[in-house]
Order: C-alpha cells, then structure tokens, then sequence
C-alpha cells in the first residue's frame, strides 16, 4: 500500500499576497489620510487661536472697565492728547476714561491702541495726579493688528481685528 504523501506548503500563494498587501495598504492609506485631516484640523484651530482664546480676556477687562468708567473722551492717538488737540468721534486711537472714587475725587486711565517700543497692542496707563501722562503701564494684549474707538449714536464701540482679519465690535455705555 502506497501512503499517499502530502506536499508541505512553505509560502503564501499569489492570492493570499495580493490580499494581505492590498489590506497594508488599505490601512497605511487610512492612516495618512487620519494624520492629514489632524493637521488640517490643527490648523483651523491655530487660525481661530485669537477668537477663543484672546478675544474673551480682552472682552472681559474692556467690559469691567468702561462699566466702572464715569465718562470717557476719544483722541485720534497719543499724539493728540499729549498735545490737548480736541476729543473725536470716530477712527480714535486713545480712549480716556473718568472714574470716580468713594472720597469724590477723580481718577482718570487710558486704553490705547499703539507702539510705546515694546511691539504693536492695546495698552493700559493710568493717569497719575499730577496729570502728565507717563509710558504704558501694561499691554491688555499685543495680538489685535487694529483697534479703534468710535461714538455710534451715542453708545462707545471698540473694533477689534484680530491677527486673521477676524472683527470684533464691542459696544460699552452711554456718555453720562
């Protein structure tokens, strides 16, 4: 009787191959396809970083500010208000503000948007006693590329522009 002898198989055929490298492909595919959209997210979170993280900070200080503030008066930059040009309405640069203490004494402070040496923002100075109004006393934030103050029927607007072109219109308090 003669045993029937199986060959031993050492190797994978053809098919097998050409599924298990279409299948590492598939996935190599996939995960390149993942990484890149991970990026492009990324990048869209970069774009708006200004909006969500910036944005409320400046929000918050310039609405417990002006909330506080008696009074304000526009100058068109620091230009003018150092050389007492008169206040304006639209397209200011400086915004002053008038606070009032509990003893009835009067305090002043100015938010402008400028270049003191130290790089491009929106700047805060509080104005001393004696009037003369001294360097910047901190930067609220140097990422706006423009900030502008302006009176629309009476209520104070702040435009923001962000680093991307983003606009943000802030608008405060009627003069009292």
């Amino acid at each position: 009787m003669k045993t029937a002898r199986t060959a031993i198989r050492r190797g994978y055929t053809l098919v097998e191959l050409t599924l298990a490298m279409s299948v590492g492909m598939m996935v190599a595919a996939m995960s390149l396809m993942l990484f890149n959209q991970q990026m492009s997210f990324l990048r869209i979170f970069r774009a708006q970083d200004f909006l969500v993280r910036e944005a409320p900070l400046i929000s918050n200080y310039v609405v417990r500010v002006i909330s506080s503030a008696e009074g304000y008066q526009l100058f068109a930059d620091m230009n003018a208000l150092r050389s007492g040009q008169g206040a304006v309405l639209e397209d200011a640069k400086v915004l002053v503000l008038r606070f009032m203490e509990s003893d009835g004494t009067e305090k002043a402070a100015i938010l402008s948007f400028e270049d003191p040496g130290t790089g491009t923002g929106l700047y805060y100075r509080l104005i001393p006693s004696t009037g003369v109004v001294g360097p910047a006393d901190w930067a609220i934030s140097k990422e706006p590329t423009d900030v502008t103050f302006s009176v629309e029927q009476g209520i104070l607007r702040m435009t923001l522009t962000g680093p991307n072109g983003e606009e943000l219109v802030y608008s405060g308090t009627q003069q009292l």
